[in-house]
């Protein structure tokens, strides 16, 4: 079918549309998408309309590239799975105060990783597809970035004030940021970030003030013993909870935890109860805080494997 003026006409429109929306860039796949040939790009560009940046970048004007355009740039080069990730996605969400010299972008373990000019790409085993934001520049959410910011930060002070920063300007809840954190299984800065997220949901509450008993009941689990004292083979063990019908404990870390001094004599102490026989299972303050369902569901599972019925 010959391409007649009105088609034309349609293709330029979709482009000048997507383009505005992308501070002047679009990439080859989506000029693709639109109904453009290759021959119908490079004769754009020779015509000294349109201006290439890269292997998949087209910018529709011959100036250089400002705004938001070379993060468009930076992903669209990095590849389809591509996102701007760390610093660079918090500086796209409106961190002010923080500059970042290179762009930083992830990209998924095994994709391609392109060298590119003022952006670094990262492969990354955590870049999910539900951490990436659905508009926009493709980046990962602002709570994400936050802490992969922090993870890879030069040094424990950089690390905690991107993560203050982020709070402060209400480009996330702490409790967001806190269950982000979650998702870090094994990190040398995991320990420090908890114990900053902490501060920065307003310290850790002692177990008084957070009512473990109440919340059972209101979850419909039965009445625990607080504070229990067991004898094992090396002395005596103290408990923050224990449902003695089960031998289920529950240990509940605070702040004081996190420590590393304080983080071997917590597993020792563990380990013996357990040998004892009971289930021992671990309550952060701060999965308390940002993610109390999940941890009361691990609790009435532990339960009920025990022998506790809700129907009872």
């Amino acid at each position: 079918m010959p391409d007649d003026a009105g088609q034309r006409r349609a293709r330029r429109t979709r482009v000048a549309e997507l383009a505005n929306v992308q501070d002047g860039v679009i990439s080859r796949r989506q000029l693709y998408a639109a109904g453009l040939t290759r021959w119908q790009i490079t004769a754009e560009l020779r015509a000294a309309r349109w201006r290439a940046h890269g292997r998949q970048t087209i910018a529709v004007h011959t100036g250089e590239l400002i705004g938001r355009a070379p993060y468009w740039r930076a992903a669209f080069e990095a590849g389809p799975r591509a996102a701007i990730d760390g610093v660079s996605a918090l500086c796209l969400a409106g961190l002010q105060g923080s500059e970042t010299i290179a762009i930083r972008v992830s990209v998924p373990r095994g994709a391609r990783v392109p060298r590119l000019r003022d952006a670094v790409v990262r492969q990354t085993r955590r870049l999910r597809a539900d951490d990436v934001v659905p508009v926009g520049v493709p980046r990962v959410r602002v709570d994400v970035a936050a802490i992969r910011a922090a993870l890879w930060a030069t040094s424990d002070r950089q690390a905690a004030t991107l993560l203050a920063m982020t709070v402060q300007q209400r480009l996330a809840t702490a409790e967001a940021v806190g269950a982000a954190l979650l998702q870090v299984r094994r990190d040398k800065r995991r320990r420090l970030l908890e114990a900053i997220v902490l501060d920065l949901l307003g310290g850790a509450h002692s177990m008084g003030e957070i009512d473990f008993a109440r919340e059972c009941r209101r979850r419909g689990l039965p009445a625990p013993t607080r504070q229990v004292v067991r004898k094992t083979a090396t002395g005596k063990v103290y408990l923050d909870v224990r449902w003695d019908d089960f031998r289920v404990v529950v240990e509940v870390d605070g702040a004081q935890h996190l420590l590393v001094e304080q983080h071997i004599p917590d597993a020792l102490r563990q380990n013996r109860v357990a040998i004892a026989g009971d289930t021992v299972l671990r309550l952060p303050v701060l999965g308390l805080r940002v993610a109390p369902d999940e941890f009361f569901a691990q609790i009435a599972a532990a339960l009920t494997a025990a022998g506790w019925s809700a129907a009872a």
